[in-house]
């Protein structure tokens, strides 16, 4: 049987930052709606509210004198102390992230020069053929890092890439907008080898979308709900009904497109890393999965969580997530040589894409 390249996970690492915010912080927090209008209920019965819908018991907040290229590099460090990886040897650093390096006195978004080249800089890797750049696609980010990834090691052109999502939604997000609450800070990351092997393994299949007619603005930039806020930045907005039914929608179907691409059952799917944006979301979509393949039973622990206490770090989720779960720090959850996992993520663009990977 020919040989063929696959890619696949030599090393994974995180950085969750120390600083945990429970939702008893935004209790006397002055909320409004979308039209500026003060909301009316008690401070403690919105927070209360948020948690029954999202799950979100606390999250992560960067330290004040941290931006994401700061948390990148832990994470990036992590992953390679770890798996006892020579940076040297890296061919690409990709980096995802939506915001570049936000400060916490100067809130305005800092890419130049790119995440990733400030991420190679501190780790002091002086090969020039390792090739650093940033990948902005919302919270999907990261794992269409992997994809590109998986392109680069499959061609041959590579052996050895780093990819890592890191974000600080904490400082881009609206004081005076309840959906702050969901925002958290963290980074993740992974190393990708390409491995020569008579059956496959690693990276099965993969899938992305991008539907940006009717979707592209259900994310966005715009000023605060505070009619009265004197500052002048841009604070990250969501049509959080509207969001919802596209996850919904694109997720499950994405998911199975995958699969199918892979020619696997749903039967074989070990676990489901899913972009942890909000926990009673994330649950339906698991049910609508099932759904797709006439309500077959969904097995317990299928989808492990972090939502409940480190929020919603967009392109940190997934890699953060992987991490701990291959470092025994998720109870109940363990993953053995052939089992399938599928990673799973949706956010602004709208953007959508699925990996299936065996370990």
């Amino acid at each position: 049987m020919r040989k063929t390249l696959h890619s696949v996970i030599t090393g994974t690492g995180s950085y969750l930052p120390s600083q945990i915010i429970k939702n008893e912080v935004f209790i006397n927090s002055s909320f409004y709606d979308a039209a500026g209008a003060p909301l009316v209920k008690a401070g403690s019965e919105i927070v209360q509210q948020f948690s029954n819908i999202t799950d979100i018991q606390e999250r992560r907040y960067a330290a004040d004198n941290q931006v994401a290229s700061d948390l990148a590099f832990l994470a990036a460090q992590d992953a390679l102390h770890s798996s006892h990886t020579d940076p040297e040897t890296l061919d690409y650093i990709l980096v995802a992230h939506n915001f570049g390096d936000v400060a916490l006195d100067n809130r305005r978004s800092d890419f130049v020069p790119t995440l990733a080249a400030r991420v190679k800089h501190k780790l002091g890797i002086e090969n020039p053929n390792c090739v650093a750049y940033d990948l902005p696609f919302g919270c999907p980010g990261w794992l269409q890092g992997v994809i590109q990834a998986d392109y680069y090691l499959r061609s041959g052109d590579a052996k050895r890439v780093l990819v890592i999502g890191a974000e600080t939604l904490s400082r881009v997000c609206d004081p005076h907008d309840r959906d702050s609450m969901i925002y958290a800070d963290g980074a993740g990351a992974i190393i990708l080898e390409a491995r020569e092997t008579d059956a496959p393994t690693g990276i099965l299949a993969h899938g992305t979308r991008s539907d940006t007619v009717q979707a592209a603005h259900l994310l966005r930039m715009d000023k605060s709900f505070n009619p009265a806020y004197e500052g002048s930045e841009l604070f990250l907005k969501m049509e959080g009904r509207k969001l919802y039914e596209y996850a919904l929608k694109t997720v499950p179907q994405a998911i199975k497109d995958t699969l199918d691409k892979a020619g696997l059952p749903i039967t074989t799917m070990r676990k489901l890393l899913i972009h942890q944006a909000n926990g009673k979301m994330d649950e339906a979509i698991l049910k609508r999965l099932y759904a797709l393949y006439n309500d077959a039973p969904i097995p317990a622990g299928v989808m492990p969580m972090t939502i409940s206490w480190l929020g919603n770090s967009s392109v940190a989720t997934l890699p953060t997530l992987l991490d701990l779960l291959l470092k025994g720090q998720l109870p109940d959850n363990d993953l053995q040589p052939g089992n399938i996992i599928v990673f799973a993520s949706v956010g602004a663009g709208m953007n959508c894409n699925a990996v299936v990977y065996q370990m």
